[in-house]
This record gives C-alpha cells, sequence and structure tokens, in this order.
C-alpha cells in the first residue's frame, strides 16, 4: 500500500495556494521556485536530487492548462465521419472514388448538431478530409473536393454549414484533417507535402469562425512514388497555437492522447500525469506546453501510463489525458448494410461508464448517411442512452446526508436505509490528480463490508455494483498523492 500525504480534504484552489507555499523539502531539498508546478502548471521538471516523494509531490501539482480543463468537462464529445465514402460504401476511399458520386440531396447539419446536443453531446468534429483526400470544403488548392462535385453544383461547402451550425447552437466545433492523402500526386515529397497540409488546415482556421479542436491520427501510408513523406508535426502545432490558440490538438497533438482502443473501453487506473524524458522536457522548458511541438514517446496503449513505478524514471512531467473514441455502428462511416447494428442505449450507457467513467472523453462518432442526415436508428439508440443517463444521475442519494470527515475517511448516515448501485467521485482536477486507491464499505449488524474499490478518480469515476440497501456507507481514500481534493461524491440508482 502506497503511503497517504495528508488528510482527506475538500480543497480550494486558496488551500492549495496555502500548501504550496510552505512545502517540506525532500531529500532533494527542492523548494516550490526551482521547480515544483505552481496552480494550474501542465507541466514540472524533475531535477536530479529530487527523491521520491518529491516526484510524487510535483506530480500531485501537475494540473490541466486552461485549454485542458474545459475540453475534460466537455466529458461528451462527437465525431461525424462523412464523405465520399458515404457514398461509395467504404471505410477507407482510394483516392481515385468518383467523386461525382457525392450529392446528398438533403444534407441538414442543423440536424446532426440538434441530435448531437440532444444527447448531451457538446463537440462536434467533422471529417473535413478522410484519407480518401476528399474535402469538404472549396479548397484552392486541389479538385478532389466539393467544389467539384454536382452538389449544389459545386456551390456547397460542408465544412461552412457544420460550423455554422455548431456556433448557432453554442456547440463547440471541431476539425478531422487526415495527414495521409491518397489523392495527393506528391503525397510521398515531405516538403512539398507538408506545405500543401499547412495550406489546407490554414484554410480550416481561418474560414470558419471559432475553431475548438484540431484532430490528428498517424496514420502514414506509402504515396504515388512509394515513399512516406516525413509529417511536420512541429509547424502544424505551432500553426494551430498562432490561428487558432484556443483549440485543442488531439491524438497526434500534445494536449490530448488516444486511449489506445476503439472499443469505447479505458483503463480501470487512467493517469492524465504523464512522465516525459529529458530531451522533451528541455523543449517544453524552453518553450512552454502552449507551444510544444511532441508526443510522449513509447508504448502509450500499456495498462500503466503513470503509476509510482512510471514516475521514478521520470525527468518532466505533463498534464496528457485521455480520448476515448467509439462508432455508435461498427464501421466509422454509415453504410445501410449497418442500419440495425447501431449499438443499444444499454450498450452506449456501459460505453459512458468505461469512458467518461473512468478519467477519459468520450468521442461517439455518428456517421451521417448518403442523405446528408443522421439515421432514425442512431437518433433512436442516442435518445434512448440520454434518458437513462438522466434518469440514474437525476438524484444523488447522498446528498443531504450527515458525513463528519474523519482523517481519510468520509463516513455517511441517513435515517431510513437508501437503496444504491453506482458510485460516482471526481476530484478537483484544477489542483490535479491525487488519488491512487479507495473503497466503498456499507454497515450492517455483523459489521463493515466492501461494496467496492478502485484506484484512479481523476475528472470523473464511475462505478457499477450489485445494489446495495443501506444505512451507513463509507468511502475510504487508501492511497494520495498529497491531500486527497475531492469536488463531488455521489451514490445513484440505475434506472433501467
Amino acid at each position: 500500500m502506497n503511503k497517504i500525504i495528508g488528510p482527506l480534504l475538500f480543497l480550494s484552489v486558496s488551500a492549495l495556494a496555502q500548501e504550496t507555499a510552505t512545502p517540506s523539502k525532500g531529500k532533494g531539498g527542492v523548494a516550490p521556485e526551482q521547480g515544483q508546478a505552481a496552480i494550474g502548471k501542465n507541466y514540472v521538471a524533475i531535477l536530479p536530487g529530487d527523491s521520491e516523494e518529491d516526484i510524487i509531490r510535483k506530480a500531485a501539482r501537475v494540473a490541466p492548462s486552461p485549454r485542458q480543463l474545459r475540453w475534460q468537462e466537455l466529458e461528451l464529445t462527437a465525431f461525424f465521419h462523412f464523405g465520399i465514402n458515404s457514398f461509395t460504401d467504404r471505410e477507407w476511399g482510394t483516392g481515385k472514388d468518383d467523386i461525382h458520386l457525392f450529392n446528398p440531396a438533403n444534407l441538414d447539419a442543423k440536424q446532426w448538431v440538434s441530435v448531437a446536443a440532444a444527447a448531451g453531446i457538446r463537440q462536434v468534429i467533422l471529417t473535413c478530409k478522410h484519407h480518401d483526400g476528399f474535402c469538404l470544403w472549396p479548397t484552392k488548392y486541389t479538385e478532389h473536393s466539393v467544389q467539384y462535385t454536382p452538389w449544389k453544383n459545386g456551390k456547397g461547402d460542408v465544412v461552412k454549414e457544420v460550423s455554422e451550425a455548431c456556433h448557432a447552437s453554442k456547440m463547440g466545433f471541431g476539425v478531422y484533417l487526415s495527414p495521409w492523402d491518397r489523392n495527393c500526386p506528391f503525397y510521398g515529397d515531405s516538403e512539398k507535402y507538408n506545405r500543401y497540409f499547412e495550406d489546407q488546415l490554414t484554410e480550416l482556421l481561418t474560414h470558419y469562425g471559432k475553431v475548438d479542436e484540431v484532430w490528428f491520427d498517424g496514420a502514414n501510408g506509402e504515396g504515388p512514388d512509394g515513399k512516406k513523406p516525413v509529417y511536420d508535426f512541429a509547424a502544424w502545432y505551432k500553426l494551430i497555437r498562432r490561428l487558432q490558440p484556443g483549440a485543442i490538438i488531439a491524438i497526434m497533438g500534445p494536449d490530448v492522447r488516444w486511449v489506445g482502443t476503439e472499443s469505447g473501453q479505458g483503463r480501470l487506473t487512467e493517469w492524465s500525469v504523464l512522465p516525459v524524458d529529458q530531451q522533451m522536457q528541455d523543449r517544453i522548458a524552453s518553450g512552454s506546453q502552449r507551444d510544444m511541438s511532441f508526443v510522449p514517446q513509447g508504448d502509450l496503449t500499456d495498462n500503466d501510463l503513470g503509476s509510482r513505478a512510471k514516475l521514478a524514471g521520470a525527468k518532466g512531467l505533463i498534464w496528457y489525458p485521455a480520448e476515448t473514441d467509439v462508432s455508435i455502428r461498427p464501421g466509422w462511416f454509415y453504410h445501410p448494410a449497418e442500419d440495425d447494428k447501431v449499438k443499444s442505449p444499454d450498450a452506449l450507457m456501459d460505453i459512458y461508464f468505461s469512458s467518461v467513467g473512468r478519467n477519459s472523453v468520450l468521442l461517439l462518432n455518428i456517421p451521417p448517411d448518403k442523405n446528408g442526415l443522421i439515421h432514425e436508428n442512431d437518433i433512436s439508440s442516442l435518445k434512448g442512452w440520454k434518458k437513462k443517463i438522466d434518469a440514474t444521475f437525476a438524484v444523488n442519494l447522498a446528498k443531504g446526508a450527515n458525513f463528519p470527515d474523519t482523517a481519510t475517511t468520509i463516513d455517511l448516515s441517513w435515517k431510513e436505509a437508501r437503496t444504491f448501485d453506482v458510485l460516482l467521485l471526481q476530484e478537483k482536477i484544477r489542483l490535479g490528480q491525487r488519488i491512487e486507491g479507495f473503497d466503498l464499505e456499507y454497515k450492517d449488524a455483523e459489521g463493515w463490508k466492501k461494496i467496492t474499490e478502485g484506484t484512479t478518480v481523476g475528472y470523473k469515476r464511475l462505478l457499477r455494483f450489485p445494489a446495495v440497501t443501506a444505512g451507513r456507507v463509507r468511502l475510504r481514500i487508501l492511497s494520495s498523492r498529497l491531500k486527497p481534493a475531492l469536488a463531488k461524491f455521489g451514490l445513484y440508482k440505475i434506472v433501467e
């Protein structure tokens, strides 16, 4: 069992400021001005003389940047995979697809956004260009775009319609621009292709108002010459920071990482604070994470990314939270054959618990059909899912309970027994992520009995268990980095 440094508190920002102002020196003798993370600092250096306790104290104070915090608080985001693949019934286009097939008769971006909003989704990302290179806006740099299709006689602009629908409804708007382009004739030429990519990225970041997220994947196939270009991610990040400084750069980017699967399943232990090596840390120190041009290396799909053992050899620490993506259908683009394979409300509820409920943001793909509309089956499932979420979390059964704090335990009691089967915990992540282990118990005539247990909490942790009826329960924080700072504690009953 790891040692807990300090008692359980519901900390305020001012309390953390006082805690930070008078730290105890570890074996390395590190004062706060020599490397301890300040409030809101999303990176920190590890110094040669730092002890294990110094490192853990620093890790406890690494916190999200304002853009990362805003993104984490969204909880639910959506992907709209739409393009030439929607008409060829493919997942990956060849780059030689007949773009004259693109002609969505009833495209209604307002419907897309309203469907997402009704499901509780707060930000959407459009596949402006997928691997096939077909562009959903009238770009100046290729004829492989909507401008050269029958749709609206070449006058249409899907990116414009989606961005305007988002801005009108106060929905966050994001863009996906595939680094791999199977249509571009000079894709294998790194210098030429990076310039081409930046030109297209500039169009997306300057013509459509506020962009809240830019989403890259790492797809990197061969070009016509059999070569693979070397992507200039550093230049792309710099461009985004200059043109849309508030935008999250996700997946192949410095702000958000991929959870590692497309199943909708997050880790049982998910840390947002990860180690980086010296070279990466030097680049942070010289320019700050606002402009950092790297992604931490190593196997980011490993089950253990941020435990004490992983932090022990680090040269620096950064806040690098996970996004969990999954499609509501088997495929990412719309296929008529999958109309009866849409994930059910129960399946989506399972995904919610294993993504948002495991310190991650859920990115749920909802692909419009070839008519340019979200299919009724998807809408029905989303409505059922939202109804389940609203009903389940409508009443916090812990509200109003008498709970005197005793060290690292919250003891709750009621005059009458209550029945519950869900535990919700949230940390004040603006102060950092600290909790390493906890359990929940109830008391009956025989004494205390365990209900459930977990490791990390982070922004949100949700645990389901067989229903318990009890008049007294207690939450015990078994291990923590500095003083645990809980933002919310809830007990709920799932409504079927």
